[in-house]
């Protein structure tokens, strides 16, 4: 499909944008896993959170979405019944890696798979910890899915450093945790995002640069209400659209602020961007305010590599606002982008080529050379 855009003189005005893919993942988890009937409202309705639903559903819960909410009758501790079809879980890494921690606490086998593209992503870094913990997990040959989960005999509880910086696999972690009865301990050396534990209500704390969390099964969680905050990934792409556009102005409500989340924001803060914050807040735990950028010129700064688990997924976009500031834009450190859903370092460096823009690829990140005129 060939489509023509034409340029965007200015843009002006508020947005309110869909609930954030992240919390609306967990919000489904936790309620599927609590006694009783959760209420959820923002839910984000895209295709991964849906195969988080459909795989809940699949497990025994009534999920059902009433006016703008959506109400989850959860099945309670150990209270899911085995699946009858396979759990897919799409095209969905969050869905695959967190529902591994609930799987592997079950009394019962499933299989889980997903789409071609997921089929190819780690699930080593998964399934390893996990092993250590008890968890009877069966892989492809390559560590992907499928995954093939047996009851355990006992889960125990485990003090395990995260080798890879990862949400997911901490927070996959962190849900086998809480349904055993002994403390377990996991140990981040890069601070990743860290919905699952303020979610769960597990303790926290820091020691030279270390995060240690703590779950057990009293941090199991309760049926309640959440209320999903804007999703700050997508609000990226309208912040950055406002920054590069002249004369621009944009208000963006309740959006996630949560600190874990908002270091592309002081990237581009640092990087000159005329960006501040109204109405903040903190809701089931999560800070959430609005937003408001105006029209910045921007110049390229050297990136922390240790800011980089928590900009992973906003890295394209702010490539873009690095084409059109001055100086040339450098990303590293960021190998990851390499098994998302797709290559996003080569799809970055090949549009960029095709664009004419001179760009240098890095087995861990990119390069873009000289400022792009507006």
């Amino acid at each position: 499909m060939i489509q023509e855009f034409k340029k965007i003189k200015n843009v002006k005005g508020e947005l309110s944008l869909p609930g954030d893919k992240s919390i609306s993942h967990r919000s489904v988890i936790f309620s599927s896993l609590a006694k009783g009937t959760s209420r959820i409202t923002n839910l984000l309705e895209s295709d991964d959170v849906i195969s988080t639903i459909n795989c809940f559903r699949n497990l025994g819960c009534e999920i059902h979405k009433e006016g703008t909410e959506y109400l989850v009758n959860g099945k309670g501790y150990k209270g899911f019944s085995k699946p009858e079809n396979d759990l897919d879980a799409g095209n969905s890494g969050t869905t695959a890696r967190l529902i591994s921690g609930v799987l592997a606490a079950q009394d019962f086998v499933s299989n889980l798979v997903g789409d071609e593209s997921l089929s190819k992503r780690p699930m080593n870094r998964i399934a390893k910890p996990l092993s250590l913990m008890g968890a009877k997990i069966k892989l492809s040959d390559q560590g992907t899915l499928p995954a093939y989960f047996q009851p355990s005999d006992k889960l125990k509880n485990i003090n395990y450093e995260l080798e890879v910086a990862s949400a997911q696999v901490k927070s996959a972690l962190l849900l086998s945790a809480i349904h055993i009865d002994q403390k377990s301990t996991i140990i981040e050396k890069s601070i990743t995002r860290d919905h699952t534990e303020r979610m769960l209500g597990c303790e926290t704390q820091f020691d030279n640069g270390r995060k240690i969390i703590t779950a057990s099964k009293k941090n199991y969680p309760n049926a309640q209400e959440y209320l999903i905050p804007s999703d700050i990934s997508t609000a990226a792409f309208f912040i950055v659209l406002a920054l590069l556009a002249e004369n621009s102005e944009l208000l963006l409500k309740n959006v996630s602020l949560n600190p874990t989340r908002t270091g592309f924001l002081e990237v581009l803060k640092k990087m000159g961007a005329n960006i501040t914050f109204e109405n903040e807040k903190k809701v089931s735990g999560e800070e959430l305010g609005d937003i408001v950028v105006k029209s910045s010129s921007l110049k390229n700064i050297a990136i922390n590599p240790e800011l980089i688990p928590n900009i992973i997924d906003e890295i394209p976009i702010l490539s873009v606002a690095g084409l059109f500031a001055k100086g040339a834009f450098v990303i590293k450190n960021a190998a990851e982008l390499r098994v998302k859903e797709s290559d996003r370092i080569k799809s970055l460096v090949y549009n960029y080529q095709q664009l004419g823009v001179e760009v240098e690829e890095f087995e861990d990140g990119l390069k873009i050379s000289g400022e792009i005129k507006k």
